[in-house]
């Protein structure tokens, strides 16, 4: 086999030469050569050569493979052991990093080298495994597809089946009204291979791939029921009353029946992508050229300013330039009262305006959007699989050839044993037909679509069905202070100059900060608007993580920062310190301006206060009445952490730690439990990555919501605890479906292999199940925020 990819980092000729002897040991590699100037690989390699492998060793040697995502719709899958076929299919095809399929949702996510992953090298491979294909397409609000003609083929086998049913049923009380026996065979045969025709075709091509599934075992116990009824009929071996047709019908009905109400199910655990993505206007207003046109949302770019009429929803993210309204975001936050809007506020695409009429700049269109980036992640969450998935699938892969061997045992011991071959058939379709898997395959999807998106609908982002089960078991969060517990909006309170005046040092002070968006850099240059300070030039500005700020004003090389940063320039705080620490002590957080050059001295101290957030008390007390044990963690001083801490009743304290020291300090915290950490800030990203399960405030940077597991798509903290809310429910309704499903089978198997069920009761009961399972998942819709649920 061959492959071609992408490789990125590589700079010189000894980085391709390090990539080629990383592949060249690769077991199956026969040759590689990298090509420097169009940055690629190709490999040659042995049948059993896995992307997976090649692109581990690549990553060893210090570079990377860019990779695609492709999303495809597959059809024909009946159960957990059609989707691990199909995983294996797609992991066949060259190129492949990784496939998952997702059952309940009828799609595959495969991941890709580069642009090198073929789509139609995809579905060719899906077909030949014996299942359809295409490229996935966006959820439409309407009706499923293909909706109608399954309602019409169900009304049709209920019409079939209720004749041959509704007398044996009378039996049971003395009454005899079965049919004769060529009606029967009329009503019988249109059910079996007509609407039973899907059975066969899904289980010739699963017999094709050498594996077998669900309609395999529907196809062999039906057509055995119906096979014994016509050779009984035309042998003369019975009479009327002892033919079995009712039993194969019954069964495909059943089967029939138990899908319809399965899709109907199931698209209810999409109707959260679906009201996403209603959300999304398909015209929107444009002022071009002193007026206003309607163009197609889609359509619009950067730069646009968009006209938003009362009642209309914003096309796109964006600014606003001109005028005031209030904005409904509750379906994309979970916020329940509308936000006030100004000009210089941000707006989120799909948000309702309120009651004026608002110009704004747009910022985000299309895929880059706040909107389209939360169907992404909801999309991306619901098509993941669960680590406790991987036992599904494990027993999945031998679930069927153990089911038919148990039928041909159960056969061969009742005919042999009882010489009743007819009876012993019946026992072994009803094993056949009580083993279906579809239960299984279903247990784990269904709660994690219908928990993930109950979960998006309040403003709460699982990143993907690893991050919903990692959740449920956390037994330590880790803070950030600023903009996760306080408002993040800190005030300057005093400014005590060194020397000099107090407006000169202001001044270089706001200079410092121009063109930054820290909380600490806005209180700044807001005292210094304030007091009517014109701010000078500075050039040269960089930020240093954890520290502070440097810049040129003027002939002047200035710092703004923490004690660390003055302590790394050799600059005493001098006859400040006393100040310094009267303000620490009260909770406020202290910067210090100093110059470098033309001579090293301190020039004065600034003290910010910031407020703590009203919900992050409640927040603190929910995680430790669930037993969770909360810390902080940050970079400011030591007496405002231990302030905030003492205020919210945080268990433990950790100050002045820089961002690398952030995320060593939460690798450590793990040997206490699983660990979350809670954060907002491009500095908070490395512990974010370092903790069991990172957790992102959404009014934060794209870094932290990037790295995170879990997004809270607005500012509040009690977010978290019902983030781990329904995380538990969620994994508790997992393992309720994983239970009743194996409970089915484990149960329902010995009963039918001793004569105790019959093909019908089985039938009943293995529809019942697979309903019983999406039903069950459902019931994690009726789930609210635990302050929604107490208004």
């Amino acid at each position: 086999m061959e492959l071609n990819f992408p490789i990125e980092g590589m700079s010189c000729a000894s980085c391709a030469g390090r990539v080629e002897r990383a592949l060249a040991a690769v077991p199956g590699v026969r040759s590689a050569a990298v090509n420097l100037a169009s940055e690629s690989a190709r490999v040659q390699g042995e049948p059993g050569l896995t992307a997976q492998a090649v692109g581990a060793a690549v990553a060893r040697a210090g570079y990377t493979v860019p990779q695609q995502d492709v999303r495809l719709s597959i059809g024909g899958m009946s159960c957990a052991s059609c989707a691990g076929r199909v995983e294996k299919a797609l992991r066949a095809v060259p190129g492949v990093v990784e496939a998952t399929v997702n059952l309940a949702t009828e799609q595959a996510a495969v991941k890709g080298f580069g642009a090198g992953v073929d789509v139609a090298a995809l579905v060719s491979a899906v077909e030949k495994a014996g299942y359809r294909a295409s490229a996935a397409s966006a959820p439409q609000s309407g009706a499923a597809p293909g909706i109608g003609a399954d309602t019409m083929q169900l009304a049709i086998a209920v019409a079939l089946t209720v004749p041959l049913v509704t007398p044996m049923a009378a039996g049971l009380f003395g009454i005899h009204l079965m049919p004769p026996a060529w009606l029967q065979l009329l009503l019988a045969t249109p059910l079996q291979f007509w609407i039973g025709a899907r059975f066969y075709r899904a289980a010739w091509g699963a017999l094709r791939a050498g594996t077998g599934n669900m309609d395999l075992l529907v196809a062999l116990g039906t057509s055995a029921a119906y096979g014994l009824s016509v050779y009984l009929l035309f042998s003369g071996g019975a009479p009327a009353g002892h033919l079995y047709f009712e039993a194969a019908a019954f069964v495909i009905t059943m089967v029939v029946l138990g899908k319809w109400l399965e899709a109907r199910a199931k698209r209810q655990t999409t109707a959260a992508i679906r009201a996403l993505q209603a959300l999304r206007p398909d015209i929107a207003r444009v002022r071009r050229a002193g007026g206003e046109t309607e163009v197609a949302a889609a359509a619009l770019a950067p730069g646009d300013e968009v006209v938003v009429r009362p009642g209309e929803r914003f096309p796109v993210d964006g600014l606003v330039l001109e005028g005031d309204t209030h904005a409904d975001e509750s379906m994309l936050t979970g916020e329940s009262l509308p936000v006030a809007k100004r000009p210089g506020d941000k707006v989120i695409g799909g948000a309702v305006n309120g009651e004026g009429l608002v110009v704004a700049r747009a910022t985000a269109v299309g895929a880059e959007s706040v909107l389209a980036r939360i169907i992404r992640a909801v999309e991306d969450a619901q098509a993941a699989k669960a680590p406790i998935q991987r036992l599904v699938d494990k027993v999945s892969a031998v679930f069927v050839p153990v089911i038919v061997a148990i039928a041909l045992l159960t056969l061969t011991a009742w005919g042999i044993a009882t010489g009743d071959w007819s009876a012993a058939l019946l026992n072994a379709v009803a094993v056949l037909v009580i083993a279906c898997p579809c239960a299984l395959g279903l247990a784990t999807p269904t709660a994690i679509m219908a928990g993930t998106g109950v979960a998006a609908t309040h403003g709460i982002l699982i990143k993907d069905a690893e991050a919903l089960e990692l959740l449920h078991g956390v037994q330590v969060v880790a803070f950030d202070k600023t903009g996760t517990l306080t408002a993040g909006k800190p005030r300057m309170t005093a400014f005590v100059e060194a020397e000099g005046s107090r407006d000169r040092q202001l001044a270089l002070a706001a200079a410092l900060q121009q063109g930054s968006d820290h909380p600490l850099a806005r209180a700044v240059a807001d005292a210094a608007l304030g007091a009517g300070i014109e701010v000078p030039a500075a050039t040269g500005s960089k930020a240093v993580p954890g520290l502070g700020v440097s810049a040129q004003v003027g002939a002047l090389q200035l710092v703004l920062g923490n004690a660390r940063m003055l302590e790394q320039h050799g600059i005493s705080t001098g006859p400040l310190a006393a100040a310094a620490a009267s303000y620490e002590a009260g909770g406020a957080t202290v910067s210090w301006l100093a110059q470098l050059a033309p001579e090293p001295k301190l020039l004065a101290l600034a003290a910010f206060a910031d407020t703590v957030k009203p919900e992050s008390a409640a927040a603190i007390a929910r995680l430790r009445k669930a037993g969770i044990r909360t810390v902080m963690v940050t970079g400011d001083n030591e007496g405002s952490a231990r302030q905030v801490a003492a205020s919210l009743g945080i268990d433990e304290v950790h100050a002045q730690v820089l961002p690398e020291g952030k995320a060593a300090l939460v690798a450590g915290l793990r040997a206490q439990g699983r660990v979350a950490m809670v954060g907002d800030g491009i500095n908070d990203a490395p512990a974010l990555a370092a903790a069991d399960i990172g957790v992102a405030m959404g009014g934060g940077t794209d870094v932290a919501m990037h790295t995170a597991g879990v997004t809270l798509m607005r500012g509040d903290p009690r977010l978290l605890a019902d983030a781990i809310d329904i995380s538990r429910l969620t994994y508790s309704k997992i393992r309720q479906n994983l239970f009743w499903a194996f409970f089915f089978n484990l149960a329902g198997v010995p009963m039918a292999a001793f004569g105790l069920l019959n093909p019908m009761i089985a039938g009943a009961a293995m529809a019942f199940s697979s309903v019983a399972v999406v039903s069950n998942a459902l019931l994690l819709k009726r789930w609210k925020p635990k302050e929604v649920r107490h208004e």
